[in-house]
């Protein structure tokens, strides 16, 4: 059994689609052990508490240093004791030890097809209105693993969407959720915790 902790930072919409990937078995052989927020007031720590999943917030603003907040949220993850950890929309930078610890074992969605808008400042609608700014035709999300980079971690899996004439970046960002990040996040958990997924030279393989 998989034993996943999930980070947020917002309303937890990535979550809920993994809470509902593990109860309607689209997500096999996984446990979700905790979620946690660096946000005290995310609604994903009330989706967590109606589904009596443990939450915790560990925030940056509780401690004197970002040194203090990065061993406090370290010690809080390992706390869960997980096997894999699940970056859904945490908007707070991994501390290094962390992605040393949790090397191949924490993984992230973002809503670009990387490497098309990612890395430092490429975020939540930031994403979307880049997109759209640059008229391109078809975005999507990707679920990678975390390395020491900015989503620069070998890549797990992808899904296109189509952007549509008169898309705000509100619509595209709900378009994309629906269309790829709810599908393929869910996705990516069940063939890790089925041994499908192995990492060789920063490329990934699956096995279907």
């Amino acid at each position: 059994m998989l034993k996943i902790v999930v980070m947020v930072s917002g309303g937890g919409t990535n979550l809920q689609a993994i809470i509902d990937g593990v109860k309607d078995g689209k997500i096999t052989n996984t446990e979700i052990a905790g979620v946690i927020s660096n946000n005290r007031n995310a609604y994903a720590l009330k989706r967590a508490e109606e589904n009596k999943i443990p939450g915790l917030c560990i925030s940056p603003k509780d401690y004197e240093s970002r040194e203090i907040f990065n061993e406090k949220l370290l010690e809080a993850v390992d706390g869960f004791a997980p096997d894999l950890i699940v970056l859904a929309g945490f908007l707070v930078v991994i501390p290094p030890e962390m992605t040393a610890k949790y090397k191949n074992r924490m993984i992230n969605i973002h809503p670009s097809l990387i490497p098309s808008f990612c890395g430092k400042g490429f975020y939540g609608l930031k994403v979307h209105e880049a997109a759209l700014e640059r008229g391109v035709k078809v975005v999507g999300a990707t679920v990678h693993f975390v390395d020491e980079g900015t989503d620069t971690g070998p890549i797990i899996l992808q899904k296109a969407v189509e952007v549509q004439q008169g898309d705000t970046p509100e619509v595209l960002q709900r378009r994309v959720m629906e269309q790829a990040e709810w599908i393929i996040l869910p996705r990516a958990i069940d063939l890790i915790a089925n041994g499908k997924v192995r990492v060789e030279d920063h490329r990934t393989w699956i096995e279907e």
